[in-house]
């Protein structure tokens, strides 16, 4: 395991942070946005001192996101950002299928302007070779899709989903079509949610997700062989 240099980049004084849920929403989001990486060391005593919590409150955090598999503890070593197996990808993509196709289907309030706007960032990161940042517009591409539940029960559910799936981005970081060959697949539910084809984009997007999960199993299973 290594060490984080990302922690510096959390907040140095958060005087309105109180609570083990508000640490917790903190690090996921940190870890969706990708400044938090497969691996990487949590320490107690910076991230304590930065965010201006007690260690007691800190730990009680740390209990939330390890129940949601999205970190480790490792007796005598520390705590760590977790890294998804095989078995996570297809929790991920269990929670996705049931999630995404419905809000496409029927969220009350999708919002096609700012989906084309991630699209033109997405073809932007494209055309830069940008691996980071095409897997940035994707999450954010899939978040604002669930945005459209008008559903905080459900947004906070995609939120956790999304955290996990950023580490299982990081490890095809070596693949960079798997990122590349989405950006248009994104672009094409697009044009059918503007025709006003919602069940046919849920369609597609539940084979994309299919498609998706197929390949990220397959890069996993190679790098465990």
């Amino acid at each position: 395991m290594k060490s984080s240099s990302n922690v510096s980049k959390l907040p140095a004084k958060a005087p309105h942070a109180h609570s083990s849920v508000w640490a917790a929403n903190l690090l996921r989001t940190r870890i969706a946005e990708g400044e938090l990486l497969p691996g990487d060391k949590l320490s107690e005593q910076s991230l304590a001192e930065s965010l201006g919590l007690s260690r007691n409150t800190l730990r009680e955090s740390f209990t939330l996101l390890d129940s949601e598999l999205i970190i480790t503890r490792i007796p005598n070593r520390g705590v760590f950002v977790a890294s998804p197996d095989a078995d996570d990808v297809r929790e991920i993509y269990a929670v996705r299928r049931t999630i995404e196709p419905a809000c496409l289907a029927w969220g009350p309030e999708l919002d096609l302007e700012q989906l084309g706007k991630i699209i033109v960032e997405a073809r932007a990161a494209l055309a830069a070779k940008d691996i980071p940042r095409m897997a940035s517009a994707n999450q954010a591409f899939h978040q604002q899709l669930v945005r459209s539940s008008d559903s905080t029960l459900v947004q906070e559910l995609m939120g956790r989903v999304l955290a996990k799936m950023r580490l299982v981005f990081h490890a095809m970081s070596d693949a960079p079509d798997f990122h590349s060959h989405y950006v248009e697949q994104n672009a094409r539910l697009v044009d059918l949610l503007s025709k006003g084809q919602r069940d046919e984009a849920a369609t597609a997007l539940r084979g994309y997700l299919d498609k998706a999960e197929a390949e990220l199993l397959e890069h996993i299973n190679k790098a465990s062989d």
